[in-house]
């Protein structure tokens, strides 16, 4: 199971910079709104440092990761939801991503021309934010209407929809995006929606070479709405992550080590972006090949085998699992059973992030 972002942002912060550097996909990036009009989509692998160190151990003929798809959307403007700009074509764009990657400009360039022509983190949220809520308040009042006939034939699907709709109706009017209402509950009611404010949201401050932590006054101003909203925060540099694209491993390990940094700004945007979604990561370890699997926290045995093969969540049997530590301790499967570290688990098996696992099924 792969996961994709939409990147998204006004015009001239960096997505696109950021895009290019992420992906190599050569998504065009210039000096002027709206170069970006078709989404660009790039699939990344997403770096895991355990996969590399099993792959030292099993020396398979092949790796693969688990990737992110990233989606470059068109920058919106003030007034994209009523048409402004490029028009909410490319809010469209974004209902089908998984999160939503937020970038901020947090740096100063006379030469970059900023779209409201000064920079300001905090207003720009607030413009980008605005115009997803008025787009979900368009959604759901035509929703409403649609609504309302079913409720006076005394529908009972519509019945109990319609409190959950004239809820977020009322969170939208007073400017408050759906992921601040909503609840577990209202889940299935709400899924046909494909809510923009109801995405989780990695806001990434797009910043100078000065400032790869994060530590400016306007990196620090972002930080603190995300942590008020509870979503995920990662300060990148554009520029630098351009850089790190054209590097060989060993030189990229030197180059991060030479700016004070253990992670490029992908690697703490991957790591974010699990953490929003409640993403973890299981291993199948073998002599042709070692492969990191992405599923969701709290799966059980027969879904996560369920992400390799649907025959192998439907004939689940048992499953195989060894402990990454363990793994790494011992050095082979083979030394691990004559350890005992290797244990036999059933359906209810709740798997955890970095096990390495082999399924048993029949169908």
């Amino acid at each position: 199971m792969g996961f994709n972002c939409g990147i998204i942002g006004l015009p001239n912060v960096g997505k696109s910079t950021i895009f290019n550097a992420m992906t190599a996909a050569g998504a065009a990036a210039s000096n002027y709104p709206f170069c970006t009009i078709d989404p660009n989509i790039g699939m990344v692998p997403v770096r895991d440092e355990r996969l590399y160190r099993l792959e030292a151990l099993a020396k398979p003929e092949r790796v693969v990761p688990t990737a992110v798809e990233f989606v470059d959307i068109a920058g919106i403007v003030r007034g994209a939801s009523k048409g402004e700009g490029l028009g909410n074509q490319f809010l469209a764009n974004i209902r089908n991503v998984d999160t939503i990657v937020h970038v901020v400009r947090c740096f100063k360039d006379d030469l970059v021309v900023h779209v409201d022509g000064k920079v300001d983190p905090k207003s720009d949220i607030e413009v980008i934010e605005t115009e997803l809520i008025l787009a979900d308040l368009e959604t759901v009042t035509k929703r409403i209407e649609k609504t309302e006939r079913f409720v006076k034939q005394g529908d009972k699907t519509a019945v109990e929809a319609m409190p959950v709709y004239i809820l977020l109706k009322k969170a939208f009017e007073e400017g408050t995006p759906a992921r601040r209402v909503l609840n577990a509950e209202y889940g299935a009611i709400v899924k046909d929606l494909c809510l923009l404010t109801a995405k989780p949201v990695i806001y990434v401050a797009n910043v100078g070479e000065d400032d790869l932590n994060g530590t400016s006054a306007y990196a620090s101003l972002v930080n603190d709405i995300a942590t008020g909203e509870g979503a995920g925060f990662v300060p990148v540099c554009g520029k630098i992550e351009s850089e790190i694209a054209e590097l060989s491993e060993e030189e990229r390990a030197e180059f991060l080590k030479g700016l004070g940094i253990k992670e490029s700004g992908l690697d703490k945007l991957a790591e974010a972006a699990y953490k929003v979604l409640g993403l973890i990561t299981y291993f199948t370890v073998g002599k042709k090949e070692v492969r990191a699997w992405t599923i969701h926290r709290g799966d059980r045995g027969p879904q996560a085998a369920g992400v390799i093969h649907t025959d192998f969540e439907k004939g689940f049997i048992k499953a195989e699992v060894i402990a990454y530590n363990d793994f790494v301790a011992c050095g082979s499967e083979a030394a691990c059973r004559e350890k005992g570290l290797l244990r036999v688990e059933g359906k209810e098996y709740v798997v955890k992030d970095g096990d390495i696992m082999h399924f048993r099924f029949n169908v």
